[in-house]
């Protein structure tokens, strides 16, 4: 097995190199000489390129303060300018971005431990000079100081997908090979990051500008994140800051990866759309055009207010932290990740509580990716539509937080409940420590009219690990119904949940279980590191008998970036590596039909669930295995050869008196 794998590695390498020969012919730079330059660095030490005149080789890496990817690069580079320096190997960072200033270097350069010059290119003039359009952009410049190499620094990371560790370290591979007097196998890659904000000349006479119509835009759809202490990268509020990434910005929303909205527009209408619209995304590429120019700044609009640490328009009534103390997340996340940490925590509820709103949070966003918190409810407390408990009750994932439900709407959390944390986390290539956090805000029992329950669709098959996804299949498509409704409600939105695999996701309500019903919300292209709770404009009538039904594809071939492993069958389970095929949503139920079920029908929904081959939320006699007919017989009380939720759990009701007799 071990050598099958190094024959693919092999194969691999070798498409790599064959792509990487017609890249070479294309790249202009490869072999261009680097005139000498002189910069300043965040202290004010004049550093000129003629200094490294003894140095076998110059590593010029154009990095950034700001960029997801520089930041996740900056530590790395560190290390290899160790590793190398002793070879004759020096390593130079420059800062060309006009938004850049010299006190947030000099935060970078202590943040990631950088020991070698890190140089404040104003007005771009190297970057120009060099030919440099990214952060991270790598250049290996030989003795004479001719570019040997040009572009990342591996494929770790890119647009669309992390690995746990590169495939091919190209910046390691190329000064191996020149410090060994060999040619570079692969001298150019494509440098994938953001755009190095230039300073530009605005156009006088546009019309459209920063202060007049961008800021407005911003504000609607982007700010949230976009502003100080939040998820986001950087700032969009101030014209300095937003024009130096106009051009990054014009490429992300052109590309539709910002702002991040997957469900297809031909279905549903939802209260957080972030979606820009033709005429919104026409103003920002004819403003990036005409030079970004700012406008007169007293057309600016007044500034959004938001809550100080929270995206909850109040603050929580009550904060509960997943753990006394912080977790530890290691530097590296190795071959399989980081496995899930499960948390518990006792909040102390003696009664029940009617729950408005949540808000996760993460202590530590560089290494958060999600948070999902649960109410562990005590036996036969819990409330069931659809088949399912409302154990769920907020989620955190890049782009979704927090969770504020329509007035006269809360979920019940009954006393004795326990809090359960479900962390994800991602090594930077650092230790990190990171405390999460939920933050609750309760309303008084006597304004609820709806309890909102979270259910779920999933394939009950596919949970049991009888099928898996197999190695190389692009388009695997697993399906799940819903056990049928069994009083009216409103259906509130969705949460669709796959991991690193998922390709799409469609949810579908449907009357009967079997045939095709009308389209909820589709989503072409799912992206796991943007799990968005989608939030239904006008919440949708359900009636007793409707079932949802998903529809989910995967991708587990080499096709899709994201995948660890494309020749390995992908069976379910809770870790990254494992798939699931979750879709969950939200249903208002009238308060005074949200009754509470025994345990002993807890029991026996799992119990039909998992032979009810048709879906329809019962056990008919073909279903069942030989050896559990006669149990079937006895639960059977009326003889029309189905057994029902109700029958099956006053059959083990009466069976657990019996035993207590």
């Amino acid at each position: 097995m071990q050598r099958f794998c190094y024959l693919i590695l092999g194969f691999m390498s070798a498409i790599l190199f064959t792509g990487t020969v017609l890249a070479e012919s294309t790249d202009s730079l490869l072999g261009k000489k680097v005139e000498n330059f002189s910069l300043k660095d965040f202290r004010g030490k004049t550093v000129q390129l003629s200094d490294t005149k003894d140095q076998k080789l110059v590593v010029i890496a154009f990095m950034g303060t700001e960029c997801p990817l520089a930041k996740l690069y900056g530590g790395r580079l560190q290390k290899l300018s160790a590793a190398y320096s002793k070879q004759g190997v020096t390593f130079i960072a420059i800062m060309s971005n006009q938004q850049d200033s010299l006190t947030e270097i000099a935060a970078y350069a202590r943040k990631h431990k950088i020991t070698y010059s890190v140089l404040k290119d104003a007005g771009n003039r190297v970057a120009d000079q060099i030919g440099a359009k990214r952060t991270p952009e790598i250049f290996v410049l030989d003795q004479d100081r001719k570019i040997r190499y040009h572009g990342r620094v591996d494929d770790q990371y890119g647009v669309g997908y992390i690995r746990d560790e590169p495939k091919r370290e190209d910046l390691k591979q190329a000064l191996t090979e020149l410090l060994a007097g060999k040619p570079v196998s692969v001298a150019s890659t494509e440098p994938v990051g953001c755009f190095i904000g230039r300073v530009r000349e605005p156009d006088a006479n546009s019309k459209v500008t920063y202060s007049n119509q961008i800021a407005r835009i911003f504000q609607k759809h982007c700010v949230e994140c976009h502003r100080a202490g939040e998820i986001a990268p950087f700032e969009l509020t101030d014209y300095q800051e937003v024009a130096g990434w106009s051009e990054t910005i014009a490429e992300v929303v052109r590309d539709q990866r910002m702002p991040p909205w997957h469900a297809s527009p031909k279905h549903g209408t939802f209260a957080n759309d972030r979606s820009l619209s033709k005429a919104e995304k026409e103003l920002i590429y004819q403003w990036v055009e005409h030079g970004s120019p700012e406008g007169n700044p007293k057309d600016l609009p007044e500034p959004r207010t938001f809550v100080s640490g929270w995206k909850l328009p109040q603050e929580p009534d009550e904060v509960y932290y997943m753990d006394d103390k912080p977790f530890t997340v290691p530097a590296q996340a190795g071959k399989r990740g980081v496995k899930y940490k499960y948390f518990t925590v006792d909040p102390g509820f003696t009664e029940d509580k009617w729950l408005a709103g949540a808000e996760a949070l993460p202590g530590n966003r560089a290494v958060v990716h999600h948070i999902l918190v649960f109410a562990r409810a005590p036996k036969g407390k819990r409330v069931r539509v659809f088949g399912e408990g409302d154990q769920f009750l907020v989620g955190y994932v890049p782009g979704s937080r927090e969770v504020m439900l329509p007035k006269g709407m809360a979920k019940k959390v009954p006393a004795g409940s326990k809090l359960v944390f479900q962390m994800h986390y991602t090594p930077i290539g650092t230790e990190q420590l990171d405390r999460s956090k939920v933050g609750l805000v309760f309303t008084d029992k006597s304004k609820v009219t709806h309890q909102v329950v979270t259910a779920q669709v999933i394939n009950e098959q596919f949970v049991r690990r009888k099928f898996s996804i197999p190695a190389n299949d692009d388009h695997f498509k697993i399906e799940g119904t819903s056990p049928a409704n069994d009083r009216n409600a409103l259906l509130l939105g969705f949460m669709p949940h796959m991991h690193l695999r998922g390709k799409s996701f469609r949810y579908e309500l449907r009357k009967t279980p079997d045939q095709p019903g009308e389209v909820l919300i589709d989503i072409p292209a799912f992206d796991f590191n943007w799990q968005t709770a989608y939030k239904i404009q006008k919440p949708i009538p359900l009636e007793v008998g409707d079932y949802i039904h998903c529809v989910a594809h995967f991708n587990n071939s080499d096709s899709n970036l994201s995948n660890p492993n494309p020749n390995e069958a992908v069976s379910w389970g809770d870790q990254t590596w494992n798939e699931m095929m979750i879709g969950y949503f939200n249903v208002a139920i009238p308060i005074e039909n949200a009754t509470v079920e025994s345990e002993y029908k807890s029991v026996a929904f799992k119990l039909v669930r998992r032979r009810d081959k048709n879906s329809n939320g019962k056990l008919e006699q073909s279903e069942v295995p030989l050896r559990e007919l006669p149990l079937f017989f006895k639960a059977d009380q009326d003889k029309d050869a189905i057994v029902t939720v109700d029958e099956l759990a006053t059959m083990i009701e009466k069976s657990q008196t019996k035993k207590k007799d």
